[in-house]
């Protein structure tokens, strides 16, 4: 046997190596934010976390009798890498219901969370090195997962508009063509939402010039501007991904799904199998409930209204103007080059001083982030209007 010591993992003589893609993936700065957030409550400090996107209220009645129930019974199972066909027909059904689609069951992959969902469409639908576009500012899982996969990614800054048009994808494209495009609506962080004729317009244009489409709507059924626009109502050529963890309060649960193109389901399902086995049973047993709780959910969502409305007309008046429409998700994304060209230092400072956390836009956007914020009302309204107000009083005193 041998006397010499083990190495100390993380120590200089340690003989493990880090992969280069390893290195690609920047740090998610809103989680530092709420990590120091937790710090600062746990050492007694009244903390409004306004840094992160997850609902203040717990998955509806209904989903969590469900899981109690199944939990009770003891055996929890692998289901088929595409989901549970009881919660494949249930999400059919929401788009016969909420959007006048038609989409067969046989089209839906169920996932363990949205984030899965990117990672099974990106491998299925793209090869190293090919060019994928995404928005920005933009979710930076989106630019992380695609720089990982080793995918060159692309950038349109959607400043003008709050979301992305046709006519920029043209003359992105232009430039050198791309393979894929990825963009959310609602998006994250600005909450801007596509107009349905826009968002028509796109799905063409993308099918015009060869390049595969992704539709982020994570945050549909949370549209305050005008009604939620699914891509599928223009093409049964797009990948759609959306999730239980927004409207449905269900973020931990960690259960999402993708709607595919025909022949895309089997590829799907093939690398799921490997990757991931299935999502969670008890999750997609629950998830089937969730589609029966909009009474509960509805209520949530007006908070969240309410929220808005005290944000989009405080912001502004703080000398922190939005920098694009709060259309829908639950985001304002503002500029606060009035007080500081580092977001993150004001990040920190506003922490330090008033207990009211945010994202810093760095997160978001890697070239003009470190000027704007992003802050997230799924709060009470109560909560939200003494965040306001703490915030008014420091900037005074500033």
């Amino acid at each position: 046997m041998s006397t010499q010591p083990a190495r100390a993992e993380g120590s200089a003589d340690s003989m493990l190596e880090l992969s280069h893609r390893a290195s690609l993936v920047e740090p998610f700065h809103a989680m530092d934010v709420f990590a120091a957030a937790n710090r600062a409550r746990q050492a007694g400090v009244d903390v409004i976390s306004l840094a992160v996107g997850q609902p203040a209220d717990p998955a509806p009645q209904g989903v969590r009798d469900a899981a109690m129930k199944k939990s009770a019974e003891g055996l929890v199972s692998y289901t088929n890498a595409l989901g549970l066909d009881v919660l494949r027909q249930a999400i059919a059904e929401h788009y016969k219901d909420h959007y006048g689609v038609d989409v067969s069951a046989s089209r839906i992959a169920v996932t363990s969370g949205s984030s899965a969902g990117f990672n099974l469409a990106f491998l299925s639908m793209f090869d190293h090195g090919d060019r994928v576009a995404i928005t920005r500012p933009g979710y930076p899982a989106y630019r992380n997962i695609l720089s990982v996969l080793g995918l060159e990614v692309e950038e349109i800054s959607t400043a003008e508009t709050g979301y992305l048009t046709a006519d920029s994808l043209r003359e992105v494209h232009a430039r050198k063509p791309l393979k894929g495009l990825l963009f959310a609506s609602p998006a994250n962080p600005t909450g801007a939402s596509m107009p349905a004729e826009a968002l028509q317009e796109l799905v063409a244009v993308a099918a015009d010039l060869g390049i595969a489409l992704i539709s982020d709507e994570i945050y549909h059924r949370l549209n305050f501007a005008r009604p939620d626009a699914t891509a599928v109502a223009f093409s049964d050529d797009v990948v759609v991904i959306n999730s239980f963890s927004k409207y449905y309060c269900m973020t931990g649960w960690r259960i999402g799904w993708m709607v595919l193109p025909e022949r895309l389901v089997r590829p799907v399902e093939r690398v799921a199998q490997s990757l991931y086995i299935s999502a969670s049973e008890i999750s997609q047993i629950a998830a089937v409930e969730a589609f029966k709780c909009t009474e509960e959910l509805d209520a949530i969502r007006f908070r969240y209204q309410q929220s808005r409305e005290l944000l989009m007309d405080a912001l502004p008046k703080l000398n922190l103007p939005l920098l694009a429409p709060m259309d829908g998700a639950f985001y304002a994304y503002c500029d606060v080059s009035a007080y500081s060209e580092d977001s993150q230092a004001f990040a920190k400072t506003m922490l330090e001083e008033t207990g009211v956390a945010a994202s810093t836009g760095v997160d978001f956007d890697p070239i003009d982030g470190h000027k704007s914020l992003r802050f997230s009302y799924c709060q009470r309204p109560e909560r939200v209007a003494e965040a306001i107000e703490r915030m008014k009083n420091w900037l005074k005193a500033g």
